[in-house]
């Protein structure tokens, strides 16, 4: 029998894990793509206003998923420990931060929805915007609540059913949009707002499916927590859990925040160019899923290891990870570059758009290795719970240095939409450089320990 290289044998782990949850973040994905695209069809104004709402929406959609990192992290050590009981214990603190922090940021969203105008957009966009920011604010609850029990599920070796369920989301969301969006089957045709009602009636399902499925499981049936206990809460596990979840929300929301701030300079250029970036970002989030289930999966490899004791093995888990993650993106890179232009044209009848949208996806092509080693390498580094100093680079690569160079390039040196690409490129090339040197540093620090400890 043929025995695999440390390396290689780590990384096939890490792909078996990742796949599911790539699969599964792909799946998430195609919900806004298939939304971007039915909405596209309507028109270029209902287009803008999806992009529009979707970049403020994804602010606090960010914040919410970062503070809810700690439950993959600390269940998936706890499950390296062989703890089941503090594996439930982690799942309950997560529902009851996920059920808190949905219902807050709801309200936040349905108090900014009548400050729209105040972000300078075209009045027209944020006339049709308004009433699906409200909707897709609602959708955060069930989409928090979900986000918990699949880490949970993906923590404890369960990664698949998640994965179907997300999948079933979208096909549900893709027919709901069909009969919302154009009035079909005796609907009214609520253009932009069928579509908000279709993504929140889709979530609520995932939710219902994934709880009735965890409840069925002989191992956490009896562990899983009723309501009640969801208010008898430890201040220390709190406090774990913020730990590692307020920097790690910072992390995503520097870089969501920046490419947020991106289209919002994209509505000071008009409707076509915001328009052509929701399509190309619709495209650049697409292929961002595959790093990112692979973040995610070897930041659990990392946590486990690190409950099983196992210090040698993290240099190589990471490392074999962030290879994998330049080979993935390397390939979409030729993709945007060679065909770009018919990937914009299958978005929106709209010649002007499509044109300007395959543009971007060119400048999306130069980063898209970067953006595959930055998240990798964040991931890895937050399994480490090693999240405060990853947090100063993200500020320092996405605000320091994308947003300054997206404002330099697209205005002052009048480049336009493609320019403010080019900015945020220069961003993630930065931290991804930045990212790969911390991980080195800290996994060579803890091999050492291991060592030493030997």
């Amino acid at each position: 029998m043929t025995t695999l290289p440390p390396s290689r044998s780590e990384l096939r782990q890490t792909l078996a894990l990742a796949l599911p949850i790539t699969v599964g973040q792909v799946a998430q994905i195609l919900m806004g793509i298939t939304d971007s695209a039915m909405v596209g069809h309507v028109g270029r104004v209902p287009l803008a206003a999806s992009a529009f709402a979707l970049s403020v929406f994804g602010l606090f959609f960010i914040a919410g998923t970062g503070l809810l990192v700690p439950v993959s992290v600390l269940v998936a050590r706890a499950h390296g420990a062989r703890s089941p009981d503090a594996c439930a214990d982690w799942l309950r603190h997560g529902l009851a931060v996920g059920l808190g922090l949905g219902l807050a940021e709801a309200l936040a969203m349905a108090a900014l929805s009548g400050q729209l105008q105040r972000f300078g957009q075209p009045p027209e966009v944020i006339a049709v915007a308004r009433p699906f920011f409200v909707i897709i604010a609602v959708s955060l609850v069930p989409t928090f609540l979900f986000q918990v029990l699949r880490q949970f599920s993906e923590a404890t070796g369960r990664p698949w059913l998640p994965m179907a369920i997300l999948f079933f989301s979208v096909a549900l969301n893709a027919l709901l949009n069909w009969v919302l969006i154009f009035g079909n089957l005796g609907a009214p045709p609520l253009g932009l707002a069928g579509s908000g009602w279709s993504t929140l009636l889709a979530r609520l399902a995932s939710v219902a499916l994934i709880w009735a499925w965890l409840r069925r499981l002989p191992e956490w049936r009896n562990r899983l927590p009723r309501p009640g206990a969801l208010v008898r809460l430890s201040r220390a596990a709190l406090a774990e859990m913020f730990g590692i979840g307020v920097p790690a929300a910072g992390q995503l929301l520097f870089e969501a925040g920046a490419f947020t701030a991106a289209a919002l300079l994209m509505g000071w250029l008009g409707t076509v160019p915001l328009a052509a970036h929701q399509i190309a970002l619709s495209c650049a989030a697409f292929t961002f899923m595959f790093p990112l289930g692979l973040a995610m999966a070897v930041s659990i490899r990392m946590s486990q290891a690190l409950g099983a004791g196992r210090r040698a093995a993290l240099r190589r888990i990471g490392f074999s990870a962030l290879g994998a993650s330049t080979a993935i993106m390397g390939s979409f890179a030729v993709l945007f570059a060679l065909a770009g232009g018919g990937i914009a044209r299958g978005f929106t009848d709209d010649a002007e758009v499509a044109a300007l949208a395959a543009r971007l996806l060119l400048v999306a092509a130069v980063f898209q290795i970067f953006d595959g080693a930055q998240v990798v390498g964040a991931g890895a580094l937050r399994g480490l719970t090693d999240v405060r100093v990853p947090t100063a680079i993200t500020f320092v690569a996405y605000w320091l240095v994308a947003l300054p160079a997206a404002y330099l390039f697209g205005f002052r040196a009048g480049f336009g939409a493609p320019g403010i690409w080019a900015g945020l490129a220069a961003g993630l090339a930065c931290a991804a450089v930045l990212l790969a040197t911390r991980l080195a540093r800290t996994t060579t620090a803890r091999h050492a320990a291991a060592g030493s400890a030997a």
